[in-house]
Order: C-alpha cells, then sequence, then structure tokens
C-alpha cells in the first residue's frame, strides 16, 4: 500500500523534473482529482491547469463538479471544446471509440491549449489497475501524444488512489465511477446527440431519486438500468417502482428494464476485447 506521506508528491515532484507548467486532463474523477491535487502540491498550483474536455458525452452534473473540485484545490480550470461526434470512427462506436475519443482531446489541447497556456506536458488520470485492463484504448491515444501517466508510473492502484482522496479531504473521493455517457451505447450503435440527452436526462431524474451509482444502457427504445444490488429491491417496489418507471420513460425511452446483474463494469467492451492487444 502506497503512503501519501511525503512520498507520493516527492515522487511526483522527481517524474515532473523540468516540467514548467502542466496541463491535466481532467474529469472530475477520483484519478483525475488525485493527479491534479499532487500536481499541485509538487509544482504549485499556480503551475498546473485543469483541462476539462466539453462534448456532448459530458453530463452537466459532471462538468459542474469538475469545477467544483478545481475551485477546491485552487487551481485554474480551461475548457476544452472537443468535437468527437464529428468522427465518423467515433460515431461507429467500435470498441476502440473511447481511442477516438481521447485523440480528439488530446489532439485539441495540442493545437488550441499548449502554447496559449504555456505547457510544458500534459498528464492523466491513469492509474496502475487501469494500465493493466484491455478495455482502455484511451491510453494508445495519450501515447500517440506523449501525455504523461504519473499514478500508473508512481505504481498507485485505484485503491491507492482512493486512500489518498480520502486523505486529501477530497470531494471524489468516495465518488462512483462515472465514464462518459457514450459508454452507456452498445459497440456498433450509432453514438447520437439525441441518444446521449436521454441517457443523461435519465441518469440525472434517477439521481434526484437517491440512486448515486447507476448506468442507463440506451437499447433503442428499451433503457436498461444497472444498480448495485442493494438498490435493485429499491428500485423494483413502491413508492419508487412508479417513480423510477415515470423518471426514465420522461427521457424518451418506452420501456424500463432493471438488469439484475447489477453494475457491470465494460459490460459492452470487455466480451469484445477480453485476449485482444487493444481495446476500450
Amino acid at each position: 500500500m502506497t503512503s501519501l506521506g511525503p512520498g507520493a508528491t516527492a515522487r511526483l515532484r522527481e517524474l515532473l523534473a523540468g516540467v514548467g507548467r502542466l496541463g491535466v486532463a481532467f474529469s472530475g474523477g477520483v484519478d483525475s482529482s488525485v493527479l491534479l491535487a499532487l500536481a499541485a502540491r509538487a509544482l504549485g498550483p499556480t503551475r498546473v491547469v485543469a483541462l476539462l474536455g466539453v462534448s456532448p458525452s459530458l453530463a452537466a452534473d459532471e462538468r459542474a463538479g469538475a469545477h467544483a473540485i478545481a475551485r477546491d484545490l485552487g487551481v485554474r480550470i480551461v475548457e476544452v471544446t472537443t468535437r468527437e461526434l464529428d468522427r465518423t470512427d467515433y460515431r461507429a462506436n467500435g470498441p476502440d471509440r473511447c481511442f477516438h475519443c481521447k485523440d480528439e482531446l488530446f489532439s485539441t489541447i495540442d493545437a488550441e491549449i499548449v502554447r496559449s497556456e504555456r505547457l510544458g506536458a500534459i498528464a492523466y488520470g491513469e492509474n496502475a489497475d487501469d494500465a493493466r485492463r484491455p478495455d482502455r484504448p484511451g491510453s494508445r491515444a495519450a501515447n500517440a501524444h506523449r501525455v504523461l501517466r504519473p499514478l500508473a508510473d508512481l505504481g498507485l492502484s485505484k485503491a491507492d488512489v482512493r486512500r489518498i482522496a480520502r486523505e486529501l479531504g477530497l470531494a471524489s473521493a468516495d465518488k462512483p465511477a462515472a465514464p462518459c455517457l457514450a459508454s452507456r451505447i452498445p459497440h456498433f450503435t450509432e453514438v447520437t446527440p439525441r441518444k446521449l440527452r436521454q441517457i443523461e436526462e435519465a441518469e440525472a431524474a434517477l439521481r434526484r431519486l437517491g440512486f448515486q451509482d447507476l448506468r442507463v444502457r440506451h437499447h433503442g427504445d428499451v433503457a436498461r438500468l444497472e444498480l448495485p444490488a442493494e438498490d435493485l429491491i429499491r428500485a423494483v417496489g413502491e413508492p419508487l417502482r412508479s417513480a423510477v418507471q415515470e423518471a426514465v420513460l420522461g427521457a424518451g425511452f418506452r420501456f424500463v428494464a432493471v438488469d439484475l446483474a447489477g453494475i457491470q463494469s465494460g459490460a459492452f467492451t470487455l466480451p469484445l476485447v477480453v485476449g485482444a492487444p487493444a481495446g476500450e
């Protein structure tokens, strides 16, 4: 177990030696929040910029949360408008969709942000556990753009990152994973702005009902809800059952199904890429 103490910050300072100003690809999730916090400690908050990719695949709640965390850390945030939906390969939604998304983000940062912000390097929050997964083609885009991955290089696992986040008192310390909205659409089914809006509206409505860790998977007219096991009974029993149905139908779906398997990370991608050298 990696200790924060002086260790993580000091070792990060060594990794970033020679970097005058660092841009952190920032989503507000626990990984990028810890990276941003440690970088601010290692370099000083004025030498770090949080870079938030903004597009229809980013939920409004996630956008607001990212701003709040950067503000608490005293780090300036810069919104980077990305246009991955203009990319045919992204909309086609193959198992490499995440590559095209990250490539769009890093390409836009390279073209529009690096010079104006005088950045010496860009880093992103891949941890050591994610670095070993076969369903993360975003790392391929990061490598192509020479983006640093300090958490993975420091050997910090997801558990280490969570623990450090708690030690630092970060608001995202216990925040459930929140992959982009496009991850709710089955592969080889086109990603469209309308589908992303439906997913965002349904998930926002369910959070207002008290469900925090969830996915609304988009299967055309059918919304398939993934919830932790402890929430399944609440979701299908009154008085919440009717409210859940109303919330999801209000987002434009015709039918609502609850998946008894619960939350499934990589549910669409892992079956397609296990054993493959690269995937999402």
